[in-house]
């Protein structure tokens, strides 16, 4: 990248549970059009970290900004997930929250609501207008699925899929809500290697195809570090580290907190 262009940028955030600092004073800048990855051991605030970027907590101390598609710049703190979604704010959770009794199409479907010209009056009446937006969705959606490689599986239930298509299609109904910043929590969770490299491709792919800037939790390192920019570190809810994997890899402080010799051997 030419010139950075700040898209979301957390400024000393913090929270609190019952008493308990889960995450204390943590800042992050993400740019348009980077992929970095946020790592730590289990239990380091990685995922509360997300629910505050994506609306499910609201910090108790610091402040979420995030640039949206028209370059106005929107205050996370007290916004909503459905709001954040609909400004440019996508996420996949650790645990695939599909709508299993769905069909493959209709999971992907549901998250372009927000992107439909039909008003109310058109889609009770089926009109001309209508029945056009459903057949933009329709190739929208057909696009998508082919993209993560299961398009045959469109008429299929959710719940019916193997577990690695389950994570695709969470992350291709991610995708249908047009964000402008992807939040993968630990995609490659319970893959295989051979579905853990395509993976690596798929997110690399999506990345480049629709201008995303991703950010990531992962467990894997080869993943990380070999799909990421810039790699932040936490540790007991604080940053403990934040730098390119060269960086991160070579850090004493990571090496004992985190990644281990073996680990950071890249092994």
């Amino acid at each position: 990248m030419d010139e950075k262009k700040l898209i979301l940028q957390a400024s000393d955030v913090s929270i609190v549970f019952g008493g308990l600092r889960a995450v204390s004073d943590f800042s992050m800048n993400l740019y348009k059009g980077e992929l970095v990855g946020l790592i730590g051991p289990n239990g380091a605030g990685k995922t509360t970290v997300f629910n505050m970027l994506s609306g499910v907590y609201t910090p108790t101390g610091g402040q979420i900004s995030f640039w949206n598609r028209d370059g106005h710049v929107v205050v996370v703190n007290k916004r909503t997930p459905a709001q954040l979604n609909k400004i440019g704010i996508a996420r996949t959770f650790q645990n695939i929250r599909l709508f299993g009794n769905l069909t493959v199409a209709d999971n992907v479907r549901i998250a372009m609501h927000a992107q439909r010209n039909a008003g109310i009056f058109n889609i009770l009446f089926r009109t001309k207008k209508f029945r056009k937006d459903e057949a933009i969705m329709t190739e929208r959606v057909r696009h998508l699925l082919s993209m993560f490689g299961i398009e045959t599986k469109e008429n299929e239930l959710a719940k019916n899929l193997p577990y690695g298509e389950q994570r695709k299609l969470e992350i291709c109904r991610a995708l249908a809500s047009n964000p402008g910043l992807l939040l993968l929590d630990e995609p490659a969770a319970g893959m295989n290697p051979q579905e853990t490299k395509e993976l690596m491709e798929l997110i690399a792919t999506i990345r480049k195809e629709f201008n995303l800037t991703i950010l990531l939790i992962e467990h894997d390192m080869k993943l990380v570090m070999g799909i990421c920019e810039r790699i932040y570190v936490l540790n007991y809810g604080r940053k403990l580290a934040e730098g390119t994997p060269e960086e991160i890899r070579s850090n004493p402080e990571v090496i004992k907190a985190y990644l281990g010799a073996e680990a950071a051997g890249g092994k």
